[in-house]
């Protein structure tokens, strides 16, 4: 009897295969084998990708947590301080008013004790600006109109800043947040593009409001609003921008330097972020920086639809939140 030949399964294509393989099977094997090697690589090139941005990500997580704790500690430090130094403050004023009227008949008297007097109120300010960025931020958010924001902001710090105008169409861009909190970030802002122009002879401020995303570069990015303030300053070094959030830390002869991190932490706490970038890095030649607070439509964990209309100049709420 002629021995037969024991099929052999094919597990590339389900057929039977003979002990011996033809020139064409073995094609088609290298060919199989050649698409499944393909297929592993890209899937191990995407795993490889994806393991660099979760690290990334965890990195800047780690680095934003550990940000968070030192500047409580620090916080809490500065208001302690804070709340020792304004009560003496509270005496020296009162008694350097005291002292003013006293002195009225002699006026060269009387403006020592003007001086002493605003130096005080001076450092009243200084307490007050640390006092805030002390104190735990929570937004109390309400449907806005991010243009009316803006609008007041420009109008308070304008006789102190100089000319700001909008370069937008004027939207009415939805967005819900705190308000006051808001205002303040943008007028932070408004005064320190005001203090670039000042030095540098910088002419005037270009506000505006758009839609945008809070975070673009991201796979799943959050709609929001951009509220951008523009100057016509020398522009900020590269490590300023990466210095100038931080607490205490100006470039001005006086100040605080805590008008920018309270600015910093309002935003954050919106659940939003700050972009700062120099206007010659986006458009070879100009001159200046920008600052955009981008801030997201709906504060998370706020919940409800924001739906904003004006009445009579007055910005009020429709619909559930």
């Amino acid at each position: 009897m002629t021995p037969t030949a024991t099929p052999i399964p094919d597990a590339i294509g389900g057929a039977a295969l003979t002990g011996t393989l033809s020139a064409t099977d073995l094609a088609e094997l290298m060919t199989a084998f050649n698409e499944v090697t393909a297929k592993l690589e890209r899937t191990h090139a995407q795993l490889r990708g994806e393991v660099r941005r979760l690290s990334a990500e965890l990195r800047e997580a780690n680095e934003a947590l550990q940000r968070s704790k030192r500047l409580a500690a620090l916080g809490e430090m500065a208001a302690g301080i804070a709340h020792e130094v304004r009560n003496p403050l509270a005496s020296i004023s009162l008694y350097a008013r005291m002292l003013e009227e006293d002195l009225a008949d002699r006026p060269e008297s009387s403006v020592v004790a003007s001086k002493i007097a605003g130096a005080v109120r001076g450092l009243d300010a200084v307490v007050g600006d640390v006092l805030t960025f002390a104190k735990e931020i929570t937004p109390r958010p309400v449907a806005c109109d991010a243009g009316v924001l803006l609008d007041r902001a420009m109008d308070a710090c304008r006789a102190e800043t100089g000319p700001v105008y909008r370069n937008d169409e004027s939207p009415e861009i939805g967005i819900e947040c705190d308000p006051g909190m808001v205002h303040q970030a943008l007028v932070n802002i408004l005064r320190n593009a005001g203090e670039a122009n000042r030095v540098a002879g910088g002419a005037v401020i270009i506000a505006g409001v758009s839609g945008g995303m809070v975070d673009p570069d991201d796979a799943d990015p959050t709609p929001g609003v951009v509220l951008r303030v523009r100057d016509e300053g020398d522009g900020i070094p590269s490590g300023v921008i990466e210095r100038m959030f931080n607490p205490f830390f100006t470039t001005r002869a006086a100040g605080t330097g805590l008008g920018l991190p309270i600015v910093h932490r309002i935003v954050d706490a919106h659940g939003g972020r700050v972009v700062v970038f120099n206007n010659g890095d986006r458009e070879p030649g100009a001159r200046g920086a920008t600052v955009e607070l981008r801030l997201p439509a709906r504060v998370p964990g706020a919940g409800g639809e924001v739906v904003v209309r004006r009445n009579s100049g007055v910005v009020i709420e429709e619909g559930s939140r």
